[in-house]
């Protein structure tokens, strides 16, 4: 059973990678029922802040706390509880859709994955390419197919960063939709400029104005 997540908070985050500081004292506080959307210029700490807030990399300073009531959890501790879309992760390009849902199931405790994952194959409109090899996959199709995987076992907390990455236009309208819809239960956080997107934020934190 995925863990639910009530609250998310980042007090104080800097990062700095050898002499070059790139986040400094990023704060705010997300509720169940809202979404983050992160903007900066290219290369201002974007990718860098949604990896420390998913757990993926640690802050030079600072804190990430998850929250189920009063209780306050590392991002570490509650992995099962987290979703990642990123053009960082990568696919298996000699495994099919099917075997990649199987895989990504097991590892994530689901009964009945790969019929779990037609139901979001057809939603992102991959319906009868689950034997297809990855391989053979045009770039908007993998970047659909890790909406589906991220998606498989309903996480409580959904990162994206840059959400529309290599969609067409029917797949940014899907990816839209489904981030308005998944908010309303869970928390949903994105990184992005694209000021279609920036309006999918209940709040905004800039890295940039830190």
């Amino acid at each position: 059973m995925t863990p639910t997540v009530t609250r998310i908070t980042a007090d104080g985050i800097y990062k700095q990678f050898h002499v070059r500081r790139v986040l400094k004292g990023i704060s705010f506080t997300v509720e169940k029922g809202q979404s983050v959307v992160i903007t900066g210029p290219n290369g201002s700490g974007k990718s860098t802040l949604i990896k420390i807030l998913s757990g993926l990399l640690r802050p030079s300073k600072g804190t990430v706390q998850y929250f189920n009531g009063n209780t306050p959890r590392q991002p570490t501790e509650l992995l099962p509880a987290i979703g990642l879309v990123s053009p960082y992760l990568q696919l298996y390009p000699d495994l099919t859709a099917k075997e990649h849902l199987e895989f990504f199931g097991k590892m994530q405790g689901i009964s009945q994955p790969f019929q779990k994952g037609l139901q979001l194959m057809t939603q992102f409109g991959l319906k009868g390419r689950e034997a297809d090899f990855m391989k053979t996959y045009s770039s908007g199709m993998l970047q659909r197919m890790k909406y589906v995987l991220a998606l498989l076992h309903q996480p409580a907390v959904l990162f994206v960063d840059e959400p529309s990455a290599n969609l067409d236009e029917e797949g940014k309208e899907t990816v839209y939709a489904l981030i308005r819809e998944y908010k309303h239960d869970h928390i949903v956080i994105l990184a992005t400029n694209e000021p279609q997107e920036i309006q999918l934020g209940d709040i905004r934190v800039d890295v940039t104005a830190q």
